[in-house]
């Protein structure tokens, strides 16, 4: 564990309590830091959040702005939750910013303290534009106590987190829809029909002006680019760097924003070009796990999605490419304990992978339970003792192509082993 997230947690209760009762105090005790932010753009949504922000964060740097960047979780090391004018924060300066938390405030969560540290900082630094991701749910959310965002933003609403959010998805999107203000427009992603029709009464409610995906502007794939359309303008821009179909989605709801600030299209496609996300579909090329798989000659992918919507993502990908180039698939699989394994595995049983199993530091499910589960979803899975156990058994079976997949914790376990593969 990183000195950063050591400190957060020795200090801070180890609980997902979602109120603002408490963040609005500690934020007045700090001088309400939230109030003296840039511009900000608040994104929710279940899956495709963090990299719609990532989008963002690339048109508009390439744009020649400015940009903060508030995102969770992080993946190796605390600091990439916080970029400062584009750069990830500092130990010096992130310590400086918990001591002043600490100093008023004790009994914050983790995440809200970690909240309270970024509006100082950001609040504290030249930036042209903040770009702040929920971090769970929406209406009760730490990040809520922004209370006049520039633009809000809803990616996908789908299941998940159900211990604290439900199992109704119309309710999961009412949580969503918390961070809608007045006046503030929402540009909101492909939604399913309930979670649109809860996303338009939470608008109405709060007199927010709504710009919908499908209605008012799509994307979609087209001649190796993506094009863009809404009721003004028709875009033809390169493919995003980030893998799968679902990022055109990802993408187009970015470039929507970015049209609303008035971004020029050169700005656009070169964000596209550029942007980036760790343990989205990402292709590793470096560190001991790509080394092993290189020596296989097979390629090697590492994906963080961790629920049946981002799995469905996951293995759309993966039949598209092999339609295109076909190999034998080997998916290395870990996952925390509550989350629903059955649904993962049911959305990728039309690969025909092979699984393989593996636990990770934290809250993970018994290996032999995620095995059970995926045979039982009509998989063959294999129950390993490590992730490095799990690749090797993969590619000494022939796998030509391996997707390390499941959670962000394994994510960061497989980037953190070496420093050439931590997210910068």
């Amino acid at each position: 564990m990183d000195p950063i997230s050591e400190r957060l947690k020795a200090r801070h209760p180890q609980r997902i309590d979602l109120s603002l009762e408490r963040m609005r105090t500690l934020c007045s005790a700090l001088g309400d830091p939230q109030n003296r932010l840039p511009p900000v753009i608040h994104v929710a949504g279940t899956n495709g959040k963090g990299s719609t922000v990532a989008f963002i964060r690339a048109i508009a740097e390439a744009a020649g702005l400015r940009v903060h960047a508030y995102t969770s979780p992080h993946l190796v090391r605390f600091n990439e939750r916080i970029r400062l004018a584009g750069t990830l924060i500092d130990d010096a300066t992130l310590n400086a910013a918990l001591d002043r938390v600490e100093a008023v405030d004790t009994e914050a969560t983790v995440f809200e303290g970690a909240t309270a540290a970024a509006f100082l900082a950001m609040s504290e630094t030249p930036a042209d534009l903040a770009v702040i991701e929920v971090g769970l749910g929406g209406v009760l959310d730490a990040t809520n106590v922004i209370e006049r965002p520039l633009l809000s933003v809803i990616a996908p609403v789908d299941l998940d987190h159900a211990e604290f959010l439900g199992t109704s998805l119309r309710g999961v999107a009412v949580e969503k829809a918390g961070i809608l203000k007045p006046g503030a427009r929402g540009l909101i992603a492909r939604q399913s029909e309930e979670a649109m029709a809860a996303i338009e009464v939470a608008a109405r409610a709060v007199q927010a002006p709504l710009t919908v995906m499908g209605v008012d502007f799509d994307a979609w794939a087209e001649r190796g680019g993506m094009a863009f359309q809404d009721q003004s303008r028709f875009l033809d821009l390169p493919v995003p760097a980030l893998a799968g179909a679902h990022q055109i989605d990802n993408a187009g709801l970015a470039v929507a924003v970015a049209l609303e600030l008035d971004l020029p299209e050169h700005a656009i496609a070169n964000g596209l070009r550029t942007a980036r996300w760790p343990a989205r579909m990402q292709r590793l090329t470096a560190g001991p796990y790509a080394e092993a798989a290189r020596a296989a000659e097979a390629e090697l992918w590492l994906d963080g999605g961790h629920n049946p919507h981002a799995a469905r993502a996951l293995a759309e990908t993966l039949l598209e490419r092999q339609v295109r180039a076909p190999r034998p698939l080997a998916l290395i699989v870990g996952m925390l304990a509550n989350k629903d394994a059955g649904g993962f595995f049911e959305a990728l049983k039309p690969t025909g992978a092979t699984v393989f199993t593996t636990p990770f530091e934290g809250m993970a499910a018994v290996p032999e339970a995620l095995a059970a589960v995926a045979r039982g979803h009509g998989l063959g899975a294999t129950v390993c003792a490590s992730a490095t156990e799990a690749l090797e058994r993969a590619l000494r079976l022939g796998a030509g192509r391996v997707v390390i997949c499941g959670s962000l914790y394994l994510a960061g376990e497989v980037l953190g082993a070496s420093r050439e593969t931590w997210p910068d």
